[in-house]
């Protein structure tokens, strides 16, 4: 009597690997001096470079401190619109359009993973801004920055 049940081999089962993407490379950069406004140079008068985590900090730094569509020179990705949120009508607001602003800023880089506990420090009209900026690869950095509004 014939079998009703058909018979065949079971295929191997492959598992896919999963892909993940390569993590961002930091390139090469100069290291930046912000207080005094220009390169840092060694004592035979040439610019030091910044390490790749080092720099990373420095654009986060920059971008937080470039207003948007100021400057013909950077693209329409790269900035804040700091005037813009320092008009909101209150404290309260003002600091939730700067937690968005940035944050917004910093995540169009790939290396950034995060941006995270924001602080607010206000005397008159100007507000120094803390927050932790989180890399994909590297440790988490508390950076600062003074705002005039």
């Amino acid at each position: 009597m014939a079998n009703l049940y058909p018979v065949f081999e079971v295929p191997e089962i492959v598992e896919q690997q999963q892909q993940t993407e390569p993590a961002p490379k930091y390139g090469r950069s100069w290291l930046f001096d912000f207080e005094k406004g220009d390169f840092v140079v060694d004592g035979t008068g040439r610019v030091v470079e910044a390490d790749g985590h080092t720099a990373w900090v420095q654009w986060c730094v920059k971008t937080v401190l470039t207003e948007r569509f100021a400057h013909v020179i950077y693209s329409i990705d790269y900035g804040t619109e700091i005037k813009q949120a320092l008009k909101q009508p209150s404290r309260k607001a003002v600091e939730a359009e700067l937690e968005r602003v940035i944050t917004e800023a910093l995540l169009v880089d790939p290396r950034t993973e995060r941006v995270t506990d924001f602080a607010f420090e206000w005397d008159g009209d100007i507000v120094k801004v803390s927050f932790t900026t989180v890399p994909v690869v590297g440790p988490p950095e508390r950076l600062e920055v003074v705002l005039n509004g």
